[in-house]
């Protein structure tokens, strides 16, 4: 199968992505985090703060502090048990995180390059079963990131990198092929959970989508046909710290020559599983998504804006929300038969999406100093029950903070017929929003990582979109199995450019039947 036509059926024909006899051994599962073996380790703080209130101004990092920053951003907070079926006393246990993973695999990793005082400099692992670093490789290596990133930032104001990896193994024993979809759009909704917990901190921080693969994977031992880098997010406690456009002053570098200025490394760890299949549309995406030279590296182009056609909702002006992220994240979870209909107010509304997208705004070496990102992933929404807001399907205009009527009517029906479970009844939610992208994910610009970088994107700003329901007193579950078709249909957005990425209810919820605890104490 092409890669062409290997991403069309992972978003359009998900049944043609994997083999139709493809078993899940249950008993060979992996472990949902790395554990790495005979290496230096350095605990880090257990009195993490119990709130995380505003934004804190910059702030000088210690290790104490970027130990809390890292558990908010990616650590184990949670402990859950639920029955495995109906008819069974058994139950499922499972490690919870902040940021959502599709079937709580957490298939991404994080590793962090650090430069501060308590600690040796170097480049280390955060292990988030010991809440603990672990360290792979001493020394300083500016010289060497900020080649690798193409000279976009000044990595001496920089005390701190860290880089998200994606094991490709974590999620395909489960999902197959349909895993690759997941592993970028998991990426991006840990994305949006570090840029939201570097602001509470003071952090300024910025994401780099373009590197040089091979080297990174070489500062950090990955071996590529295991685990890959998705993303590089430089830490400074300068807001300034981001370079000009200027770049690759110094000429164009390429992993191979970089890769020489370092010894390889290959620490141990441990997976769990006794067998490993392969997985080799994964491995040959990852291989045709990879740069090689500095010289690749592209700007986006921003596009222009909808046209709006049909009828024009003016939203009310409302003001950022002011919530606590400790408590946001502890209330959030991913509702299904838990969803309870109530009406939203149209002040909610209004909060939930300029909240969303006010937040997602952030530094990236796509858009350069324009931050222009809002015509990469929109926001559309199917709405039911919401005040004063006739039943319909709406796009966000986040310029003008408006609602453009699609279709009308009550679409909830439709977008049940559209699920392939029946893991929730839509009759009960009264928000159902699709995050929609272009169809071609930048791929004249960017190749086949563009196709990464989109679902990444999507994923942050579902992120930012499940923080803001939760602040609101809803919550909001992400689905990926649902029709595409019908949603383009339905959103008319059909043809050539757009298409629907991610589906999200967002709504008010029953607790749930469950055993958990929390492990923040």
């Amino acid at each position: 199968m092409s890669l062409e036509a290997f991403l069309h059926n992972l978003h359009f024909d998900i049944e043609k992505a994997s083999p139709p006899d493809w078993e899940v051994d249950w008993n060979d599962a992996p472990l949902t985090y790395k554990l790495y073996r005979d290496l230096p380790v350095f605990p880090l703080s257990l009195e993490v703060p119990l709130t995380l209130e505003g934004c804190s101004g910059p702030s000088k990092q210690d290790l104490k502090g970027i130990g809390h920053f890292l558990w908010y951003a990616y650590g184990l907070t949670q402990v859950s048990q639920v029955p495995s079926s109906s008819e069974s006393e058994d139950l499922m246990q499972s490690f919870r995180r902040f940021p959502p993973s599709g079937g709580a695999l957490y298939p991404s990793e994080l590793y962090v390059y650090l430069k501060m005082e308590g600690l040796p400099a170097g480049v280390y692992h955060y292990d988030a079963a010991h809440h603990r670093l672990v360290l792979l490789r001493e020394g300083n290596f500016d010289s060497y990131i900020t080649k690798a990133l193409g000279e976009n930032f000044d990595m001496s104001a920089c005390f701190g990198t860290v880089f998200v990896s994606t094991m490709f193994w974590k999620n395909f024993y489960k999902y197959n092929n349909f895993s690759y979809r997941l592993q970028g759009l998991d990426a991006g909704v840990l994305l949006g959970q570090l840029l939201e917990v570097a602001k509470r901190f003071g952090i300024a921080a910025g994401v780099c989508f373009q590197f040089l693969d091979r080297a990174i994977n070489h500062l950090l031992g990955l071996s590529e046909e295991e685990e890959s880098t998705y993303a590089v997010i430089p830490l400074s406690a300068d807001p300034a710290f981001w370079c000009t456009d200027e770049r690759n002053s110094n000429g164009p570098v390429t992993s191979t020559e970089l890769c020489r200025e370092l010894t390889g490394i290959q620490p141990e760890h441990y997976v769990r599983s006794q067998r490993i299949r392969e997985f080799p549309m994964l491995t040959k995406l990852n291989a045709a998504s990879m740069i090689e030279s500095t010289q690749s590296f592209r700007r986006i182009n921003p596009k222009n804006g909808e046209k709006s056609e049909g009828h024009i909702v003016a939203l009310p002006i409302v003001n950022r929300l002011s919530y606590d992220l400790a408590s946001v994240c502890r209330k959030r979870f991913s509702p299904e038969m838990d969803f309870a209909l109530g009406k939203v107010s149209q002040w909610q509304l209004a909060a939930l999406l300029q909240e969303a997208t006010a937040s997602f705004s952030y530094r990236n070496d796509l858009d350069g100093k324009n931050e222009n990102n809002e015509n990469r992933v929109s926001i559309y929404a199917c709405l039911y029950n919401v005040e004063d807001i006739q039943d319909g399907a709406y796009h966000y205009d986040s310029t003008t903070h408006s609602l453009q009527q699609i279709q009308s009517g009550d679409q909830r029906l439709r977008l049940q017929y559209g699920m392939s479970l029946d893991i929730m009844n839509f009759q009960q939610v009264p928000i159902c929003i699709h995050v929609v992208g272009e169809r071609d994910h930048s791929k004249t610009q960017l190749g086949y990582r563009g196709y990464r970088i989109q679902q990444m994107e999507a994923g942050m700003l579902v992120q930012k979109l499940l923080l803001a329901s939760s602040a609101l007193g809803m919550n909001g579950h992400p689905l990926l199995g649902f029709d595409v078709n019908m949603c383009d249909e339905l959103y008319r957005i059909g043809g050539p450019r757009k298409t629907s990425l991610i589906q999200i209810p967002i709504g008010y919820y029953r607790d749930r039947p469950w055993l958990k605890g929390s492990l923040h104490s």
